[in-house]
């Protein structure tokens, strides 16, 4: 087994503003799925290579927040995605700050509230 997580789920208050976002700041594709009262984007993965799969996901008893577990996407250079956070309507905690031997990272609130985090070895 590659990678223990197998799935995630972003909670969001409006589906499409969370879309355009990760649209927008990551270059993610989405796949729609209306799961009875759970809508869902579903983000298009590679299974071949083992990647986790996950969706942005609006449901009435998920709360969008920034405190908690936070998700990491992979990067080839965070501060490219950094760059894009504000102006796609999120707000950037710190900017490319380095962990030292394990690379880079960036913390940022998306369009819904929630804390998410992007890694890089560059």
């Amino acid at each position: 087994m590659k990678n223990k997580l197998t799935w995630f789920e972003i909670n969001v208050t409006n589906l499409e503003r969370a879309k355009a976002f990760y649209e927008s700041v990551l270059g993610a594709e989405f796949t729609f799925v209306d799961m009875p009262a759970a809508p869902m984007y579903m983000f298009t993965i590679d299974q071949a290579t083992g990647e986790a799969g996950g969706a942005l996901v609006k449901a009435s008893d998920n709360e969008p927040t920034d405190k908690g577990t936070i998700i990491y996407f992979s990067s080839t250079d965070v501060s490219i995605e950094a760059a894009k956070v504000e102006r796609a309507g999120g707000r950037l905690l710190f900017p490319k700050t380095s962990i030292g031997d394990f690379g880079f990272i960036v913390h940022f609130i998306d369009s819904e509230g929630n804390r998410i985090g992007l890694h890089s070895q560059e």
